[in-house]
């Protein structure tokens, strides 16, 4: 029997999804914060683009299934979920904890005025999105109790995840410390491919079955 050729996808992921975006943050000519302040950002900056990464954890990508299982990718594309999802979701909260070691405005009060100024479109974009990534966090979880098809619920997936795809990358590029044009660039057509060839699946490829369990 021929054994099929597996495609180093982890690796290939890792490149493209942390270690060219954390190589420009150490080379480019960011201004200086203290260890904590870069070390949240990093790590929040690495969240999103694992996220940006889950999308060719899926059917999508067929290099990424050469050779592998769909179920081993799926179980990583979960594992995945459940490292970045937490860090997200923990993102406004890690915003102020350097505000702990500064004097001035509490953390607290900070975290207050931060998701009650609604005159900055970029807050209201990332609560948006915090809401939806929740979302897609529940019916995941919830996805064998729902009364719909699998096939209705990897569409509703598909769809809720690129929606809240464009909204945290919009948020990212507005808000964030280190998303300058190079940066903000890479983010949208990393975001934008994943994007792409997702509906390509739902859209142009319907004749593509996804099964009944992953």
């Amino acid at each position: 029997m021929e054994t099929k050729k597996r495609t180093p996808y982890l690796l290939i992921g890792a490149l493209f999804y942390l270690v060219i975006p954390f190589l420009y943050l150490f080379l480019a000519d960011f201004p200086e914060r203290t260890t904590l302040k870069d070390g949240i950002s990093f790590l929040t900056i690495g969240a999103f683009f694992l996220m940006l990464g889950q999308f060719y954890l899926t059917r999508i990508n067929k290099v990424t299934l050469k050779g592998n299982k769909f179920t081993k990718v799926i179980g990583k594309h979960k594992v995945i979920g459940y490292v970045f999802i937490p860090v997200l979701m923990l993102h406004p909260f890690l915003v102020v904890v350097p505000r702990y070691f500064e004097a001035g405005v509490t953390p607290y009060d900070a975290f207050m005025t931060m998701i009650t100024t609604f005159q900055s479109s970029g807050i209201i974009i990332g609560l948006i999105a915090m809401a939806l990534m929740v979302l897609l966090g529940i019916t995941s979880m919830l996805r064998k109790r729902m009364k719909i098809s699998y096939r209705a619920w990897r569409l509703s997936h598909g769809l809720l995840s690129i929606i809240f795809v464009i909204l945290a990358t919009w948020h990212a590029i507005d808000l964030g410390r280190h998303t300058d044009v190079i940066m903000s660039t890479y983010m949208i057509i990393m975001a934008a491919t994943g994007i792409f060839f997702l509906l390509r699946l739902y859209f142009l490829q319907p004749q593509l079955k996804g099964g009944n369990n992953e």
